[in-house]
């Protein structure tokens, strides 16, 4: 008896759905254990890094700051730290830094506008604690993947005489830098103007920092770094924050922001890495600056970390490091931004003020008074200080010398603009 022709559409069209339903059903099964997996992750890492806090302020940013004890900081999570005994105050400070009365030694400049932290409004952390910016869900949820929260990209150390226009299209990072190298260093300083830079795309940061480097510009490239950022997909707004940074082999695996990560030994209870910083610079109007000094103990051999004339922060462990467990080849200062735009095209991110240099104080962002720790744990005027940019009708440097500034260089741009496509 023959079948319908008619019967074996209907059958054929049934396999057709039955097939679609499952494969449906499976693509859905797959896309929510993932997400579970994913959520799962999440938790568990924000359980790492938001340790029990002591006491907790709600600054008017928005940001949670809590007051955790000392001994329980995320740095502690490192196998070679547990059980360590936390050094409270670094063995010796470079010469220099104080005058004859043990007064931190400043210019008339430094002397005015001071400048704080958001969160001090609503309170302070106790001594034994402290003070840690929460982390969010959603800043995490906003990074590329768990693993890769907190971290920097790779290519994001400026490398001189290499403004290959090839190089600086496949980073997406460009600067406006002053350096030195070709000697040992044993720490860096200077007073950076704080601004808040306009950023075009929540993907994209623009920062101002100091890097003391050691190794070469490959994979076991080591890199501590402290200045200012603003980073929307890193903290969720706009705001211009206090940051540091630290990596043993060029971003690939080690290293964080802040405290984001085992790492860097927080010891002060009143600055928080990742903060907001309050006020800041305006074209034409109030100037604030922020100094932040690195430097290597020559006794213990670890690279601390001082925040203005009265904060000092806390220290990277020497053992972090291989080329910088001695000395740095190569210290860096200037600005850094995050060029996201596809097809040659260029960001209006701006680095520093947004003006370029030439437009000098008030308008334009300044590096003052930079100078290098040597050998013999001297702070002093950096030698043959060399200037760098990719591309310098986005972003430029310009130097100088004066008795007041030292040596210092303006810098920044607006980034994209007539000369900037």
């Amino acid at each position: 008896m023959a079948v319908p022709f008619s019967k074996y559409l209907v059958t054929a069209a049934f396999i057709v759905v039955l097939f679609l339903w499952v494969s449906i059903s499976l693509t859905s099964a797959a896309r929510s254990t993932a997400a579970s997996r994913e959520k799962i992750e999440v938790h568990k890492h924000l359980k790492r890094l938001n340790k029990p806090a002591v006491h907790s302020v709600q600054s008017p940013d928005g940001d949670v700051i809590d007051c955790v004890h000392i001994s329980h900081q995320p740095a502690f999570d490192h196998p070679f730290l547990r059980n360590v005994t936390v050094q409270m105050r670094p063995s010796y400070h470079p010469e220099g830094l104080f005058d004859e009365n043990n007064k931190i030694v400043t210019t008339p400049k430094e002397r005015t506008n001071p400048i704080t932290q958001l969160w001090h409004l609503n309170g302070r952390c106790p001594e034994g604690t402290v003070p840690i910016r929460r982390t969010k869900k959603d800043d995490i949820l906003r990074a590329s993947s768990v693993k890769r929260f907190g971290r920097k990209p790779n290519r994001s150390i400026p490398k001189p005489r290499s403004a290959d226009p090839d190089l600086v299209n496949e980073s997406g990072h460009q600067h406006a830098i002053a350096y030195v190298e070709g000697d040992k260093y044993y720490g860096a300083k200077a007073t950076i103007n704080v601004w808040e830079p306009q950023i075009q795309q929540s993907n994209e940061f623009s920062l101002s920092q100091i890097w003391v480097l050691g190794g070469s510009f490959g994979e076991d490239l080591n890199s501590i770094e402290a200045g200012w950022q603003v980073s929307p997909d890193l903290y969720g707004d706009n705001n211009t924050r206090l940051f540091t940074y630290w990596t043993s082999d060029a971003y690939q695996a080690t290293g964080c922001y802040n405290l984001l990560c085992s790492g860097f030994i927080q010891i002060n209870n009143e600055i928080a890495m990742g903060a907001s910083i309050s006020p800041v610079s305006a074209y034409r109007n109030s100037q604030y600056d922020i100094s932040i000094l690195v430097w290597k103990d020559p006794k213990e051999g670890n690279w601390w970390m001082q925040f203005g004339n009265n904060y000092v922060l806390g220290y990277w462990p020497a053992f972090l490091f291989s080329y910088l467990a001695d000395s740095a080849s190569m210290i860096e200062w200037g600005g850094e931004v995050v060029n996201s735009e596809p097809d040659g095209r260029h960001t209006s991110t701006q680095m520093g003020s947004g003006h370029f240099p030439e437009e000098g104080f008030g308008r334009s962002s300044y590096f003052r008074n930079i100078q290098v720790v040597d050998a013999s744990n001297n702070l002093k005027a950096p030698e043959d200080i060399g200037t760098f940019t990719e591309q310098s009708n986005c972003y430029d440097v310009q130097t100088g010398n004066n008795g007041d500034w030292g040596h210092y260089f303006y810098y920044g741009g607006p980034g994209r603009n007539p000369n900037c496509a």
